[in-house]
């Protein structure tokens, strides 16, 4: 391998490193990710089986080859055999010390966009509903009298008019319950983070899922149990895979499945506010085989008010979205029928020693 190891594997965006033949001679960290395959499946193979694009580079590249210059590619669609396209900007260039070998790097633009915009997404839904957090809490006030009469009224009269007065008092709570989401929102309490086992959080979550809104799903548990603790809030964290798992059974069909995976992968860094960059390595998926999310929303589900569902408030995946950022973590969703993930990446806690790290 003439690449430094660690180097290779802390690079942030997938890279392959090609052989003269166009096999791939080594995929680093975040290669192994983004393609869903591992370096065993990856070594050896032809990059056009690996790597699937919307248009034909082969030729081009072969000219960057024999010239030994470098080739930019901008909004390729890039897919693996086990992932829908997702646009992407391609770069190849020869490897200085090497006569044939190039290098291909990856960059995702969901990627990117999700890295510059995480942060902002909870300051956005704070702006956003400003107003509506004020006037939620004028409003729950005389919803609780509303809802108090109409119990009074309701013990005097038949069964026929009692259905109004029950459907006040159903609709009442119903109100109450969006503008409590709302509140949540101007919440400046800071987080409680301390080392949390988020397998514990994981199974707590599915627990409460299978006896109830869950009890129609098959649940699939693929932990890593070697994997460090976060340095998290564990009530805020519930609260996102709650929220997460309770979509994924929403949008599934009876019988179907949901997977609740761990696992660490070190090259995931994040840019912070006062600029130094976090590692975020622990990584859960919540991966549902429902229909997937509508394409006219898939890149906005994290903003307020966006919803695929019919009568959705749009606050829930916000609210997880302000949950993740404010812990320190990062949140992005991968979407196609069949398949969607929602994968939150957090920091390890300052007690536990590096995994897999060098």
């Amino acid at each position: 391998m003439i690449l430094d190891t660690a180097l290779w594997n802390s690079l942030p965006v997938p890279a392959l490193l090609l052989a003269g033949d166009d096999s791939i001679a080594d995929a680093n960290s975040a290669a192994e990710l983004f393609l869903n395959f591992s370096q065993r499946a990856l070594q050896g193979a032809w990059v056009w089986d690996r790597v699937r694009t919307d248009a034909q580079l082969e030729e081009a590249f072969a000219r960057a080859r024999a010239q030994r210059s470098s080739l930019f590619v901008n909004d390729v669609d890039v897919g693996s055999g086990d992932r829908g396209p997702v646009q992407c900007s391609l770069l190849f260039a020869p490897l200085m010390g090497s006569e044939s070998k190039m290098l291909m790097m990856i960059s995702p633009r969901e990627m990117a966009h999700r890295l510059t915009q995480h942060q902002a997404t909870g300051k956005a839904a704070k702006s956003a509903i400003g107003m509506a957090e004020m006037l939620a809490h004028e409003i729950k006030n005389p919803l609780a009298g509303i809802t108090g009469a109409a119990q009074l009224l309701s013990m005097g009269l038949s069964a026929e008019d009692r259905e109004l007065t029950d459907l006040i008092v159903e609709e009442s709570r119903r109100i109450v319950k969006l503008l409590e989401q709302v509140e949540q929102f101007g919440n400046l309490r800071p987080p409680a983070r301390r080392p949390v086992n988020v397998h514990d959080v994981l199974d707590r979550a599915r627990q409460s899922a299978t006896v109830g809104f869950g009890a129609h799903m098959q649940f699939v548990e693929d932990y890593d149990p070697s994997l460090p603790r976060a340095q998290v809030d564990s009530d805020q964290l519930l609260q996102v895979v709650l929220n997460l798992v309770k979509n994924a059974c929403e949008a599934g069909r009876p019988g179907g499945t949901i997977r609740l995976r761990s696992f660490y992968e070190p090259s995931l860094r994040v840019r912070q506010p006062d600029g130094s960059h976090a590692r975020l390595p622990l990584q859960i998926e919540i991966q549902d085989d429902g229909p997937g999310l509508p394409p006219e929303i898939a890149a906005e589900v994290f903003e307020p008010f966006v919803s695929g569902r019919e009568n959705g408030t749009g606050l829930g995946l916000a609210l997880v979205s302000k949950l993740v950022a404010e812990n320190g973590g990062w949140i992005s969703v991968d979407s196609d029928p069949g398949r969607t993930v929602f994968r939150i990446s957090l920091p390890r806690a300052n007690d536990d020693p590096p995994s897999g790290e060098n």
